[in-house]
């Protein structure tokens, strides 16, 4: 997921899990003689540079489907800002969309508001099948057990884009594959006047990722088999310190990364301000600033050691986007033919390629378009070496709660404040305690 949607996931009441299910909405209007609608209401995520950008790749392919259906898409690009909060609106309202792009993460929570329709044997068999979809995607479809409230449309992950020249100024002949390498590199890097690493510090979502995946690595899982927030595990403490560590003692992220939160990490990178970044699919927005291909490379996100893998090798959270359908749709049928056009082979490999993306469906992503070399390290990260975020109905709390503590801890740093063990707990014990009650 695009990481400015932190602003909408900060914005996530408590009663998320208690959210009414919808009842009586979709704004769908009319019907043909075969009892199929005229127009669905599509409520897209902000996937490109801009929403002009978005409206630009989509608007063709809803055409598309206009002329193979008649059924008209009304589309509205909904920036990352509003969605959850403009969803979770319109699960209590009913008056939502018909179809509408989900950040994968929330999956579990939004399944949880009994809004969206459930994706079993009948309705996955309408479009092609469940097993069409890689399985690290359908792992970010819904809580364990349950059948997937959304249908995985694009899939991303991370990796460490790395500046050519900069890491050749300093004397450095291949991205560092260990942490510990890149604390190296990082020294190496600073003697030439350059920042090391970007972050967004203040994002939220952005911090979340990065510290599951470290947590990953150490063991730790937040929550405990049975669903109950454990933040303050030892190992849990120790990934968030080994983070933000990356600041408060071997300063290889810059302190004023600590107030980023809107990509501008993203941006020095394109830049040539700094040296490396670790980013979800970050091709197309490297393009749109006017960074060429050439000048940078993509490598795995470094791992404690050896090669990533799963466990205490793994490397990236299954990042990505979902499409889901409002249960209170009056249009069910034409709202699941719309969920077809998306996810079969062409569309896939049109907007995935737009989006510099890869395709969560097994045909698609075999496709040359998605054999480049970069393409080829995010979709090993997606088969070998990424877990999916807690399933879990208050995942959504999880990300705001554990994110803020990560932000209010790289402030501490920026300021000169000392990071200990001791503190990241007490922000940890904090934001458990802002965790719903079961």
């Amino acid at each position: 997921m695009r990481s400015i949607r932190a602003a909408a996931v900060g914005a996530v009441t408590m009663s998320l899990a208690l959210a009414a299910t919808a009842c009586g909405g979709g704004s769908s209007s009319g019907g043909g003689a075969d009892g199929s609608p005229k127009t669905l209401t599509y409520w897209a995520s902000n996937q490109g540079a801009s929403i002009a950008v978005d409206k630009k790749v989509l608007q063709p392919e809803l055409d598309k489907f206009e002329k193979q259906t008649g059924i008209k898409v009304q589309l509205e690009v909904v920036p990352w800002s509003d969605l959850l909060n403009r969803i979770l609106t319109a699960t209590t309202s009913g008056q939502g969309p018909d179809v509408l792009n989900i950040g994968n993460t929330w999956s579990a929570s939004l399944q949880a508001t009994g809004a969206l329709l459930p994706w079993d044997a009948k309705n996955f068999a309408e479009i092609g099948g469940k097993d069409r979809f890689v399985g690290s995607a359908l792992g970010s479809t819904g809580a364990p057990g349950k059948d997937p409230a959304a249908v995985p449309l694009y899939s991303m992950a991370y990796a460490l884009y790395y500046n050519k020249q900069i890491l050749a100024d300093a004397g450095i002949s291949k991205p560092p594959a260990t942490w510990d390498e890149l604390i190296a590199d990082g020294k190496k890097i600073k003697a030439t006047g350059k920042s090391v690493l970007g972050a967004e510090g203040a994002n939220v979502s952005e911090n979340i990722h990065h510290v599951f995946v470290l947590a990953q690595q150490h063991g730790a899982h937040f929550f405990t088999p049975d669903g109950k927030p454990d933040f303050t595990d030892p190992k849990v403490v120790d990934a968030v310190k080994q983070y933000v560590d990356l600041m408060a003692e071997e300063q290889v992220i810059p302190a004023g990364d600590a107030e980023y939160a809107q990509n501008q990490s993203v941006s020095d990178f394109a830049k040539g301000r700094q040296a490396m970044l670790l980013w979800q699919s970050a091709a197309a927005n490297l393009k749109s600033q006017g960074m060429s291909e050439d000048a940078y490379g993509i490598a795995p996100v470094p791992v404690r050691s050896g090669t990533p893998g799963t466990g205490a090798q793994t490397n990236s959270m299954v990042a990505g986007i979902n499409i889901a359908v409002f249960k209170s749709s009056h249009h069910l049928d034409g709202a699941t033919k719309f969920v077809k056009f998306m996810t079969g082979d062409d569309e896939q490999k049109i907007l995935n390629a737009a989006y510099s993306t890869i395709p969560p469906v097994r045909t698609a992503q075999g496709d040359a378009a998605f054999s480049t070399p970069s393409n080829a390290v995010l979709k090993n990260t997606l088969a070998t070496s990424a877990a999916a975020l807690p399933q879990v109905a208050a995942e959504s709390q999880f990300e705001t709660a554990v994110g803020t503590a990560v932000k209010e801890l790289f402030a501490d740093a920026a300021a000169g404040r000392t990071v200990t063990t001791d503190s990241v707990k007490a922000k940890l014990e904090k934001a458990q305690q802002q965790m719903p009650a079961a």
